[in-house]
């Protein structure tokens, strides 16, 4: 069934979107690591080197005729890293140059104003073939003997970027992979987990068809009874006749409520008969409003028929005057005393035709508008009971669009009334 299909769906979905949501915020944190675990080693890195060049440096300064071992720069070195001194106004003193490819861009960052000392920062950079050059830098100012020097060490990382980058990809692929998985498995599960409910509804639905079939001859029986009594010349009293008046009306009541019972339950079980014939709309609009007029006029409310046409539909006659019954009945019931119920023949071409049922009633909240057409529902209860409303008349009337495969709409405001729209195919035969 629909509420099943649709009850799995969501259930997937959901499932689906929560582990997308864990899935993004567990990559995110994967690549966050990542990226905080190779940036602080490197950035450890390059601050040794800082200080090693700092110090060899400061022992150049303090002995200038002694020989420094160029080696002694780094105790670490490799051909990544490089180091720039300058004087603070900018003259070169002494460097291990960047590879040539990057060394134009970084002579550019190389000013106090781009760096706080001590820290070190990540540079992104273009370079000729397009692509990305990441490199790491951290800059280191001396003090020796009223003597000033700034120190730019600096390392080519693009390697371990282009790795993180290239790890990240990856996740992200085996994530997407992940959620296709997890959400196979969470349809199967939900599938599974509905199989229950299903029987169970199935149990119900078919509790619902034999009980309302059961009771329509035992209500019959009963109906028949009032009659014959009110018939009989026997019974005078007032009160008797008031009494039996009463059981009468609550059988018509009750039979009602079965029949829409027998319905619904004929409809889940795709056991409603349908008689496609060739009927004219406008005609049976017509009827309806002469057949409603009386009980609308008890009520001092205006019921009133637009744009009465002849209109060939096919279509299972009974059932679209059923259609039509219930939406003028729930206007006239919903309407206070005074008001107006129009019904109106709109728009008609060859595929399809529609009309409209509107009133200046209570309205309907935002919020229940695509409630209403949900089987027991009732805006206002106690209202409803007091109406003999039982909450099936919209269900029933939506069921029986979808056999004729057509649509219908509400629109509403509340307190100032409102307008059922439904559309028809004409040619439900070919």
């Amino acid at each position: 069934m629909e509420i099943f299909r649709s009850s799995r769906l969501r259930l997937t979905l959901v499932y689906s979107f929560t582990m997308g949501i864990f899935l993004c915020v567990l990559i995110f944190l994967v690549h966050m690591s990542m990226d905080w675990a190779m940036f602080s080693e490197q950035a450890q890195e390059i601050s040794d080197a800082a200080e090693d060049v700092a110090e060899t440096q400061a022992y150049q300064i303090q002995h200038p005729n002694i020989t420094v071992d160029e080696t002694r720069y780094y105790k670490n070195a490799n051909d990544r890293l490089f180091f720039y001194i300058f004087t603070p106004d900018g003259q070169l003193l002494n460097f291990v140059r960047a590879s040539f490819r990057i060394e134009p861009f970084i002579l550019e960052f190389m000013s106090p104003e781009k760096f706080t000392a001590a820290q070190v920062q990540v540079f992104d950079l273009p370079s000729e073939s397009g692509r990305l050059i990441n490199v790491m830098m951290t800059s280191k100012v001396i003090r020796v003997n009223e003597i000033e020097q700034i120190i730019y060490v600096g390392k080519d990382v693009t390697a371990l970027y282009s790795g993180l980058r290239k790890a990240t990809y990856m996740l992200i692929i085996l994530g997407i992979v992940a959620l296709i998985i997890a959400t196979v498995f969470g349809h199967a599960m939900a599938g599974r987990a509905i199989i229950p409910l299903k029987e169970a509804y199935e149990k119900q639905k078919q509790f619902a068809a034999d009980a309302s079939h059961e009771l329509r001859t035992p209500l019959s029986v009963v109906m028949a009874s009032a009659d014959l009594l009110l018939a009989d010349p026997s019974i005078q009293e007032p009160f008797l006749k008031e009494v039996i008046g009463d059981v009468k009306s609550e059988v018509k009541k009750m039979t009602k409520l079965v029949s829409d019972l027998l319905m619904v339950a004929r409809s889940d079980n795709n056991a409603l008969k349908v008689k496609i014939q060739q009927a004219d709309l406008g005609d049976l609009l017509s009827q309806n409003v002469r057949m409603m007029t009386p009980l609308a006029e008890k009520k001092d409310i205006s019921l009133i028929g637009e744009g009465f046409k002849k209109v060939i539909i096919d279509c299972d006659e009974q059932k679209i005057k059923q259609l039509i019954l219930i939406l003028v009945d729930n206007a006239i019931k919903y309407t206070p005393n005074g008001g107006s119920v129009v019904v109106r023949l709109g728009e008609t071409d060859s595929q399809k035709t529609t009309f409209s049922v509107s009133d200046s009633g209570i309205g309907i909240e935002p919020e229940d508008q695509k409630k209403i057409f949900d089987r027991f529902f009732r805006v206002d209860k106690a209202r409803s009971r007091e109406m003999g409303g039982n909450g099936l008349g919209l269900a029933i009337a939506t069921e029986i669009l979808r056999i004729h495969d057509g649509k219908i709409s509400v629109y509403s405001e509340p307190g100032r009334g409102t307008k059922f729209t439904v559309e028809l195919k004409r040619n439900l035969t070919k």
